[in-house]
């Protein structure tokens, strides 16, 4: 099966979460709509092929939306910033994890 539409727009995620470093409003807001467009296309790669996708939906996908409540949750500016490199390395790394087996 192509998954060559899907790991495009993958791919310009990952390269756009790069830049991530600092908590902000803008830099929350660009992480926000990166999980969001993951999530739809994970779910999209999940209905074309549950065998090879639904582990990184039901498993990864968890771990990222736990790392999202924590920066959601933290409430001193250092736990904010602290939180948010973990979601923004944790939605990195299932990015470069489902690129990887959609090239397969």
């Amino acid at each position: 099966m192509g998954y060559a539409k899907e790991r495009g727009k993958l791919e310009k995620l990952s390269a756009k979460i790069t830049g991530l470093t600092i908590y902000d409003d803008k830099s929350l807001a660009v992480i926000t709509d990166i999980y969001e467009q993951y999530s739809h296309t994970i779910r999209i790669l999940k209905n074309k092929d549950a065998d090879t996708f639904m582990e990184l939906y039901q498993n990864e996908l968890q771990q990222v939306k736990e790392l999202k409540k924590a920066l959601k949750l933290s409430e001193h500016d250092e736990d904010r910033q602290l939180n948010f490199i973990k979601y923004k390395d944790g939605l990195s790394d299932v990015l470069v994890k489902t690129i990887q087996v959609s090239m397969i």
